[in-house]
């Protein structure tokens, strides 16, 4: 079954954190610490962000080639995304700044280019990101900036080696954007509990600054790899500094339900939580973790149903690349249509060839039959490369396919017997099994 992906996508960059130190199975959620906060009446985010869009769009409807139109209207757009999940905004943020980016006099280009970056990674299209950035690289203002945000997504193009040459060259621990980076690094190099301390001081100078967005920022992802070391308590602790700070958070409120499902084992409580959230924000991804809560209780029916609902939602063009990651696994896990979910998986990787892209299509080689190419895949591609616990689990698949049971054996005791909360009960199960 497909578990969650902890893919968080904000203005900055994606961020995802991994290897869980520690389990614990002490229940941790206390639903009247914050069944308030699932009220679909309290709103305020969305409440702002209809006010700023119909402001923008009347002045797009008189005059939609000013640059100082397009770009707030773009603003107002992509926090209609952001706050309701619907894809349709996202569609016309983009064409709204392609279009500022295009009438920008020389000096304004560099930050169109950003402000247009964030929305092509919003949708995974990293290599245009890439290809806007680039260009004002050393020119125009505000160059750190540019500097920031091609480190984010040469991280996700899997350039580490320009990735680090951009981070050192900017280091600076006193520096909030520096210091979520280095965070980022660190995770990627299997350094958890260094990430979270650079995190917790990023989170520290968020609180001096008194920025709403970066408090926000930085206690929902906090939450997150919080959570990643086992530390249930603090990571629901995070997530509720991020609700008090913003009551209608839908992406925390998902981390509740994780919570619910993973480490208490109440899928009740964790379905109470997404069925709150889909009120009000939509997003395919919910039906796969739904997908999952029902498998869970044995309700084949109805995990088949939100299986059925994921895959019709994510038909939509406007998706492009979003889901491509989930897609994969379901072809081949799900639908067993195989030669799909390979031909996405090549995609994929010709989008951002990353060892978490290559064990994919290692894990649909696999199931498609054929145990050596994928055994190719992962020891060219993989093995040493990653820690993220998706993909150390299938490459322990794919050994045992292949008879290796030392390397198995090394991964499972080493690696995966520690992932309980974040790989969930259900994978857990397929783990325990190896």
């Amino acid at each position: 079954m497909i578990k969650k992906f902890s893919i968080i996508t904000i203005a900055l960059f994606s961020m995802c954190a991994c290897k869980n130190n520690e389990t614990t199975s002490t229940q941790v959620l206390n639903s009247s610490e914050y069944n308030e906060f699932l009220s679909t009446s309290v709103r305020p985010s969305l409440e702002k962000a209809n006010k700023f869009k119909t402001t923008w769009k009347a002045a797009l409807d008189k005059d939609s080639m000013g640059l100082g139109n397009l770009q707030y209207g773009a603003s107002a757009y992509s926090q209609m995304f952001s706050v309701t999940g619907d894809i349709a905004y996202l569609d016309t943020t983009v064409v709204l700044q392609e279009r500022a980016h295009r009438v920008a006099a020389d000096l304004y280009k560099a930050g169109t280019a950003r402000a247009l970056a964030v929305s092509y990674i919003s949708q995974h299209n990293f290599k245009a990101a890439k290809d806007t950035l680039e260009p004002r690289f050393k020119v125009g203002t505000k160059k750190l900036l540019t500097e920031l945000m091609l480190f984010d997504v040469y991280m996700e193009l899997g350039e580490y080696d320009q990735a680090r040459t951009f981070l050192d060259s900017i280091k600076n621990n006193e520096n909030y954007d520096y210091l979520i980076r280095a965070a980022k690094w660190n995770d990627h190099t299997g350094n958890l509990n260094q990430a979270i301390a650079l995190l917790e001081k990023a989170r520290d100078k968020a609180e001096s600054s008194k920025s709403t967005s970066l408090q926000i920022w930085t206690h929902s992802n906090l939450g997150d790899f919080y959570g990643h070391a086992g530390r249930i308590k603090d990571s629901f602790d995070s997530y509720m500094k991020t609700l008090e700070l913003q009551p209608d958070n839908a992406y925390v409120k998902k981390g509740l339900a994780w919570i619910a499902y993973s480490n208490d084992k109440n899928p009740d409580e964790a379905l109470r939580i997404i069925d709150s959230i889909q009120v009000t924000h939509k997003s395919p991804d919910y039906h796969l973790l739904k997908a999952e809560i029902f498998e869970f209780k044995g309700d084949e029916d109805r995990k088949q149903r939100e299986l059925d609902v994921y895959w019709d939602a994510v038909q939509n063009p406007s998706y492009g690349d979003m889901y491509n990651a989930y897609n994969i696994i379901f072809l081949a896990e799900e639908k067993e249509d195989y030669e799909a979910a390979l031909t996405l998986a090549k995609k994929e990787i010709n989008n951002r060839a990353t060892p978490e892209t290559y064990q994919l299509l290692a894990y649909a080689h696999l199931l498609a039959g054929h145990k050596e190419e994928s055994l190719s895949i992962i020891e060219k591609h993989v093995e040493g490369k990653t820690f993220e616990p998706d993909a150390l689990f299938h490459s322990a698949l794919i050994y045992k396919a292949n008879g290796m049971m030392d390397k198995v054996n090394e991964i499972k005791n080493e690696e995966l017997l520690g992932t309980a909360y974040e790989m969930g009960p259900v994978t857990y199960e397929r783990i325990k099994a190896l």
